[in-house]
């Protein structure tokens, strides 16, 4: 006895879509091998005083991050090791990254080291970069005769 089903196109359009999606996802992040590289997501955001990046980095021992600043960029770099526990379960698929990364970002001109500080609290990374002090312009007073005003000096000619 044969079951009679309705066929329903989109049904089957959104289920191939996401086998698509999901087989071009393997392909470009490795269909799950752990061995290859891998960035985590970071945020940026800006305060009154200082421009802050966070990045989340769960598992990783504080003294395997590494921060540094060097002729105006920033790199944070840090390594993930996956633990090898021998045991009779049948693990299917590793989905989690392991390794090093490496992410280098620019900071405005004329930071320095001292105003650079981190902070790593719940997996999560925070280094908050204070803003330079911009350079004011300087007001030159506009004279005639025998003396100008620069700065609140007085210059003869």
């Amino acid at each position: 006895m044969a079951t009679l089903v309705r066929w329903e196109p989109f049904r089957e359009i959104a289920a191939f879509q996401n086998e698509m999606s999901r087989f071009m996802n393997g392909l470009l992040e490795g269909n799950g091998r752990t061995n290859q590289a891998w960035v985590p997501a970071l945020d940026v955001w800006e305060t009154e005083s200082e421009i802050v990046y966070a990045l989340d980095l769960p598992g990783i021992a504080e003294e395997k991050i590494s921060v540094e600043l060097d002729d105006g960029a920033l790199t944070i770099s840090a390594e993930r090791e996956r633990t090898q526990e021998e045991s009779d379960e049948r693990f299917y698929r590793y989905e989690r990254r392991y390794g090093t990364f490496s992410r280098t970002i620019g900071v405005p001109q004329g930071v320095t080291e001292s105003d650079v500080s981190a902070e790593y609290k719940s997996g999560v990374l925070e280094v908050h970069v204070k803003k330079p002090e911009q350079p004011k312009p300087k007001r030159i007073q506009v004279g005639s005769g025998a003396g100008a005003t620069i700065e609140g000096k007085s210059e003869q000619k």
